[in-house]
């Protein structure tokens, strides 16, 4: 018949499965306005919906309607006739809240018409629609009050937090204040998240700068508990922390490559340098030169990189550019020759100084990244990496002239700014970790004075829990004189005290000192309860970071999110946003876990 053969072989199994099929007309076409069923053969106009077509088989054949083929396996996982139940809708909600906050994607994209069919394709049902901006809005408000609250249950639990803090000013000189807590929880784990990352309205002047650090600990009710405040050593934050009541712990990581800016200066390696500058912007500028260098590249056999630009402030590029234009100069010479550009290669003399640079850089690229970390105790390495640093830079009788120049300025820099940093804080922090106990990064009269130190930290300790200890005593009964003059004078229970503490540190110094490797907060886990005393000094100056890296990490993300996708966002927004990333990251959560909570 008219409605026979084999043509839905090449137009699927026509409609609804295959229950319709399109009226063949003589010359071959199938007529897309006819169909029959295959059950009865009754014949239908078709308009492109299947409504009637539907309607048919639930009427007369309802045992045949049920079957849609292998796809309603899948559409019953989501309810019936392909509709998301409202647990399932629930949880799409939750999870796209989590995936903004978590990933900083902008709250807009709830409107992306292709996120939406995504959705559609994935669960089966057609008619999904994504939740409004104001739903993921309040959701994220919702979220962000559950986690501040788990974050401040953190810090309740704690004596002591460290905070690091900096400004950062966008494209759109907005103004920006990140700060992050710093503390070792009861489980001698570090912890590290983010509190704020607010807009500030005022000038950066010491005094705006101190206020802002106390709204934010008086916030998060932490002002008695803060130790130090890490900043970077711009004379406003300096000027800032003479005003709070916080010990100071400049940023190391900035010292550091302040010393190496300032070693470069007027330096015999800055013409060498110039030249790779040159060097690296002929190909960044250019995209058929670019090209150029990736094909010779490949023809070398190394690996496919563009050339890096050093930037002042971007720490450690000088290293890199130096190490890809030395990986690259084959390819570079053969191209610039072929060139005859105005651009020269770097000769053998200069590519030989900054293979002695290098030597010299890649020691404080190591240093700066070892102390960089938020995840690990960082403050107790820095006078034992200043002293490797030191060697490091101790005249040899090979160095030539203008590497000796180097070395002299670099030393005696960082020197100075080694002196100006919290020494005494850096010292206990060395002596209290114990893969550096030994002091050996220090003389012996600085050992002495350090151990000094830390006993008189031990005795204040003890003075500052003695009156608590008595209170909570009951009264004892009245005693006579003889009594009293037989317990011993309040003198003799200075020196018990003082014997007791000489004990306790004995103990300590006695113990073996650990590998370098080796965790030193795993060591305090283990050892706690053999130095009760010195445990909680120890928890308090692990805790400090080195430098201000974290808040730095921090402002990479909230700078991208500030300005390609967030533009929008009220500061509220993208302090909220920026926060809950951080937090979020550091542990799971799951949609299920949201109960409750979304």
């Amino acid at each position: 018949g008219p409605y026979r053969g084999s043509n839905t072989r090449k137009h699927g199994r026509g409609l609804l499965g295959g229950k319709f099929l399109f009226k063949k007309l003589p010359d071959g076409l199938l007529d897309k306005t006819r169909v029959r069923c295959t059950i009865c053969k009754a014949e239908f106009k078709y308009h492109r919906s299947s409504s009637s077509l539907a309607y048919h088989l639930r009427a007369k054949h309802p045992n045949e309607s049920t079957s849609t083929g292998p796809r309603q396996s899948m559409l019953q996982e989501y309810g019936a006739c392909g509709r998301i139940t409202k647990n399932v809708r629930e949880k799409l909600t939750n999870s796209l809240v989590v995936w903004i906050a978590k990933n900083c994607r902008p709250v807009s994209i709830v409107e992306d018409d292709g996120l939406r069919e995504v959705i559609r394709t994935a669960s089966g049902d057609e008619c999904y629609n994504l939740p409004s901006r104001g739903t993921i809005v309040s959701r994220l408000h919702t979220l962000y009050g559950d986690q501040r609250a788990q974050q401040c249950s953190k810090l309740v639990q704690v004596r002591n937090v460290a905070l690091t803090g900096d400004h950062w000013t966008s494209v759109n000189n907005d103004n920006y204040l990140g700060v992050m807590a710093h503390f070792i929880d009861n489980d001698w784990t570090m912890q590290s998240f983010a509190l704020t990352v607010s807009k500030t309205e005022e000038r950066h002047y010491a005094e705006a700068c101190a206020d802002h650090f106390l709204n934010v600990a008086n916030e998060w009710e932490i002002k008695n508990k803060v130790t130090t405040l890490g900043t970077d050593s711009a004379r406003n934050m300096v000027a800032a922390a003479r005003l709070l009541p916080f010990e100071h712990m400049p940023c190391m990581a900035h010292i550091l490559q302040r010393t190496v800016t300032v070693s470069l200066n007027d330096s015999a390696f800055e013409r060498a340098l110039a030249k790779c500058r040159k060097i690296v912007g002929h190909f960044k500028h250019s995209p058929a030169n670019a090209q150029e260098l990736k094909a010779q590249q490949a023809a070398h056999g190394h690996q496919t990189e563009p050339l890096v630009q050093d930037v002042p402030t971007r720490w450690n590029s000088t290293l890199e550019m130096i190490k890809r234009i030395q990986r690259n100069k084959s390819g570079l010479t053969t191209i610039l020759t072929q060139q005859n550009s105005k651009v020269t290669m770097l000769t053998d003399q200069e590519l030989d100084r900054l293979q002695k640079l290098e030597e010299l850089l890649e020691p404080c690229r190591y240093v700066t990244e070892l102390l960089g970390g938020e995840r690990y105790v960082s403050c107790s390495m820095v006078l034992p990496a200043l002293c490797h640093l030191f060697r490091i830079m101790e005249p040899s009788d090979d160095d030539p002239v203008y590497v000796l120049r180097f070395k002299k300025v670099f030393t005696t820099d960082l020197a100075q700014r080694r002196d100006s940093s919290n020494l005494t804080w850096l010292k206990i922090a060395t002596a209290l970790d114990p893969r550096f106990k030994d002091l050996k990064c220090l003389s012996k009269d600085e050992r002495r004075e350090v151990w000094a130190s830390v006993h008189d930290l031990l005795m204040a300790e003890t003075d500052a829990h003695q009156p608590s200890v008595q209170t909570t005593q009951e009264p004892s009964p009245k005693k006579s004189k003889m009594s009293i003059s037989l317990l011993g004078s309040p003198d003799s229970d200075t020196e018990e005290e003082e014997d007791a503490i000489d004990c306790c540190l004995n103990l300590y110094k006695a113990e073996s000192k650990i590998d370098i490797g080796e965790c030193p907060l795993q060591w305090w886990l283990k050892r706690e309860g053999a130095h009760a005393r010195l445990a909680p000094i120890a928890r308090k100056y692990l805790s400090t970071p080195a430098t201000t890296v974290p808040c730095e990490r921090l402002f990479s993300l909230s700078g991208h999110i500030i300005q390609k996708k967030c533009a929008s966002l009220s500061s509220d927004n993208v302090n909220r946003i920026v926060c809950l990333s951080n937090w979020l990251s550091l542990g799971s959560v799951t949609v299920d876990g949201l109960k409750g909570v979304l």
